[in-house]
């Protein structure tokens, strides 16, 4: 995808890689670009930040009817949407004990945000004959999130179906990438740390830890070649090879690593 006087909508873009994203796309001449986050206050001052083509628009990701109202709207506003950019996503820092509640919210802002989205935005692209959907998987999509459970089970669940989304419609024209990186400076990762969460501290410890503006960078690369699988950190690719050759090899060496962190 050439970014170039592109139509683009990129939900959780209250800051990180969301932001990062509205940054880089504006640098790469986008039309106009849609930034939404359920903090309406953080959305508008990226919004300030990125300059006049951006739009903020407070949406909840986990309400269809908000997600859908978010594409009618620009839609109407601009005609067309070119990329969707999936980008919400919330981590537990917990294992099983997670109450039904944390699991419900992870399954809901992880995954169903991505149906909804998905299924508001399809029927334009279909009938315009094109278009790209980026939805950002996390490398625990590839691997695991040693530490949170919930973040493992739905970010494999979104890996997935934009997998199955892929399949389906790109004889139709539309193009589906994953975005996974693995550790990013981002309020996500700093808080995990600071509360001392397993899954932070793996993640922190287990290579290098892009800046947002890396990961967008990466993904405007992949856009470019679209490719399904966009890997900011490399290694992710080799780690998944190891894990799918040798499974009981790949486990033990996170139990090492699980257990020299907690000793």
């Amino acid at each position: 995808m050439n970014l170039t006087d592109r139509i683009v909508v990129i939900t959780g873009a209250a800051g990180g890689i969301g932001a990062a994203l509205a940054r880089r796309f504006t640098a790469e001449g986008a039309a106009a670009v849609v930034l939404a986050d359920v903090d309406s206050e953080a959305v508008r001052a990226v919004a300030d930040c990125v300059g006049p083509i951006a739009h903020p628009v407070a949406v909840d990701v986990t309400d269809e009817e908000q997600v859908r109202a978010l594409v009618a709207d620009t839609e109407r506003r601009y005609g067309r949407i070119d990329l969707f950019c999936a980008n919400a996503g919330i981590t537990t820092g917990g294992g099983v004990e997670v109450d039904d509640a944390g699991w419900d919210r992870a399954w809901r802002v992880n995954v169903l945000a991505h149906v909804y989205s998905a299924r508001a935005v399809l029927p334009g692209m279909l009938a315009q004959g094109g278009g790209h959907l980026l939805h950002t998987c996390s490398a625990a999509g590839v691997l695991t999130a040693v530490g949170d459970a919930p973040y493992t089970a739905t970010k494999h669940a979104a890996l997935g179906f934009a997998e199955w989304l892929s399949v389906t419609y790109r004889d139709r024209g539309i193009r589906v990438s994953a975005l996974c990186p693995q550790g990013v400076d981002t309020p996500m990762l700093a808080d995990g740390l600071a509360a001392g969460h397993l899954g932070a501290r793996v993640v922190a410890a287990s290579g290098a830890v892009l800046t947002p503006d890396q990961v967008a960078d990466a993904a405007v690369a992949g856009l470019a070649e679209e490719r399904f699988l966009i890997l900011p950190h490399p290694e992710v690719a080799a780690y998944a090879r190891r894990r799918a050759e040798d499974p009981d090899g790949w486990q033990a060496g996170l139990r090492k690593l699980v257990r020299r962190l907690t000793t």
